[in-house]
């Protein structure tokens, strides 16, 4: 997909990790070592050109990984931070001018995340004004339970990894509907990523995963984005990004959509300026 990549093509879901910042008390897995230099070599061997993110699970409140990240990636790079609910609004500042530009909010059981759902309201409110996104990760068999809460969220809202059904669905039950209908709303997205997370079918075409994906890109366009989920930790075999980013294809099988979810939809889901 190199030839026909649009010239602002946004990755929108990475995790840095390095070795030289401590992990929190909670951590549930011993990442790999995957620093910023490594990330680059994978982004222009795809002829990606932006970034966004996302705080590993594994520093919980700790952003100082993903910061230095993005002081280094200057504004190709936006971030995706973990704060308190009482977090400063000095704070606040202080991330927005490092290029931060949302708050992760990981609901899967089990995972790590360090924020429960009590807190996803009072900091979608704090967030807002900012023009900063939630990043909301949960199984999305549970949309239907937590769509009026969703719905009722101000402000920017991005699902991850295709709703990551934990137990594959299909796009008439009423789980996949919900989501469709949550992105019936202004400023909702969904990521088009890690299809290996809950597929039960083979890479690389991941099935199962892929007729969401076809059907998510067929109904919503302008709410899709695309994401690498780059360096895949807990995944072994690791899998191909470029076979991965060629997925996009298969979902958006026109040029100016994909170009529409690479570039003009990420841009506005993270505050890309240009």
């Amino acid at each position: 997909m190199t030839a026909s990549m649009p010239a602002l093509a946004c990755d929108c879901h990475v995790h840095i990790y390095e070795d030289r910042f401590p992990l929190a008390p909670a951590a549930t897995f011993k990442p790999p070592h995957s620093p910023v230099a490594d990330y680059l070599r994978m982004q222009a061997a795809l002829g990606l050109s932006r970034v966004a993110l996302v705080q590993p699970t594994g520093y919980g409140l700790d952003n100082a990984c993903l910061l230095e990240a993005l002081a280094r990636l200057g504004p190709a790079a936006r971030g995706v931070a973990v704060v308190p609910v009482g977090v400063s609004d000095t704070e606040l500042a202080r991330l927005h001018a490092a290029g931060v530009r949302g708050v992760r909010f990981m609901m899967l059981a089990g995972s790590g995340g360090a924020l429960p759902w009590e807190t996803l309201a009072p900091l979608a409110a704090r967030i807002a004004p900012l023009g900063w996104t939630v990043n909301l990760q949960l199984d999305g068999r549970e949309l239907p339970h937590y769509k009026a809460l969703i719905d009722g969220l101000p402000g920017k809202v991005v699902i991850d990894h295709v709703g990551r059904f934990v137990v594959p669905v299909k796009p008439q039950d009423a789980a996949f509907r919900a989501l469709q209908a949550v992105l019936d709303r202004r400023q909702r997205w969904v990521k088009l990523s890690g299809p290996y997370e809950t597929s039960r079918s083979a890479a690389p075409q991941y099935e199962d995963v892929s007729v969401l994906a076809r059907a998510l890109v067929a109904s919503h366009p302008e709410r899709c984005l695309w994401a690498s989920n780059w360096p895949h930790p807990n995944r072994n075999p690791k899998p191909s990004d470029a076979e991965l980013l060629a997925l996009l294809q298969n979902w958006a099988p026109d040029e100016p959509t994909r170009h529409r979810i690479l570039a003009d939809n990420a841009a506005a889901a993270f505050g890309f300026e240009g």
